[in-house]
């Protein structure tokens, strides 16, 4: 069995992608295989991993079916969840670049704490900047209420209102998280199994932390519930949303994740006041479409 199989899910950002599987081909110390899903691309982005990466799995998906779905493709290529072809999967945006030594010494640390399902690098942005998604809390309707009313960026270094982004953490501080961010996230090939692939009703965000979410719910071998770690020793730097920016629908869709996160998990459980609340405010956030979804109550 193979050490890691990364996924790469691209959408029109060729030039970042090379550099991305450049980097890879940087790495050493482990055994890895890489696939590139290629979400119907209009930029010549598979003819160009076709050229150049011939090391690479290349899968051409015929429609942008989102985030989950994609990465979904390139895990069961790679056997997941039932028959994996190595001990851990990466999810890996195109607009990354690995350091060399950055994937060995992500495994080694999982390898050194059996109970850890999730591991997450320091996320750097172009600006020198740490990607604040890269470590975060689940956003419950309570964190979510301080984010929406402003609190969290009143009081970022609060322990009870800077919770979403762990604001109140040094980014250099190794903890344990609720979620890490699917730009790069390591996940245990036993923990996955358990917990499923990605939810395909998740479009475009908020599929990690779903994902997170049931990782965490499961337990190892040793009765103990797997952990999700931030592990700064490791940085990438990340361009983010580079397939993504200045687009309504992306605003959308992370509108939506919200609505569905909270219905899966928690509306079940929340007061009907506050419940009001968080689809009030969702509604607000997400408009006329949102709001006709979150009416018509389908199923999550």
């Amino acid at each position: 069995m193979r050490d890691l199989a990364i996924v790469i899910l691209n959408y029109n950002t060729r030039d970042l992608l090379a550099d991305c599987l450049a980097s890879l081909r940087r790495q050493s110390g482990l055994d890895f295989v890489t696939c590139v899903v290629d979400n119907c691309s209009t930029d010549g982005s598979a003819d160009r991993v076709a050229a150049q990466f011939s090391e690479v799995t290349l899968i051409r998906s015929p429609e942008n079916g989102g985030f989950a779905a994609g990465n979904n493709q390139g895990l069961r290529a790679f056997g997941f969840p039932d028959a994996p072809q190595a001990r851990y999967a990466m999810l890996l945006n195109p607009d990354t670049v690995v350091p060399p030594g950055a994937l060995s010494g992500m495994l080694a640390f999982a390898d050194a704490n059996p109970d850890v399902g999730v591991v997450g690098p320091k996320l750097m942005l172009m600006d020198g900047t740490l990607d604040m998604a890269c470590r975060r809390s689940f956003p419950t309707p309570e964190v979510s209420f301080y984010r929406l009313i402003g609190l969290s960026k009143l009081f970022p270094h609060s322990r009870l209102f800077g919770r979403y982004n762990m604001t109140y953490l040094s980014i250099d501080q190794q903890t344990e998280v609720d979620s890490v961010v699917g730009a790069c996230m390591l996940v245990r090939a036993e923990a996955l199994k358990l917990a499923g692939l990605l939810d395909e009703q998740f479009f475009m965000y908020g599929e990690d932390l779903d994902w997170c979410l049931r990782v965490k719910q499961q337990r190892t071998p040793s009765g103990f519930p797997y952990r999700v770690m931030y592990y700064p020793a490791v940085t990438v730097q990340h361009v983010k949303r580079a397939a993504s920016r200045k687009s309504a629908k992306a605003q959308y869709e992370f509108d939506r994740s919200m609505w569905l996160f909270y219905r899966k998990h928690y509306q079940r459980y929340t007061f009907f006041v506050m419940d009001w609340i968080v689809k009030l405010g969702l509604a607000w956030r997400g408009g006329p479409e949102l709001t006709r979804e979150m009416v018509r109550g389908k199923d999550v």
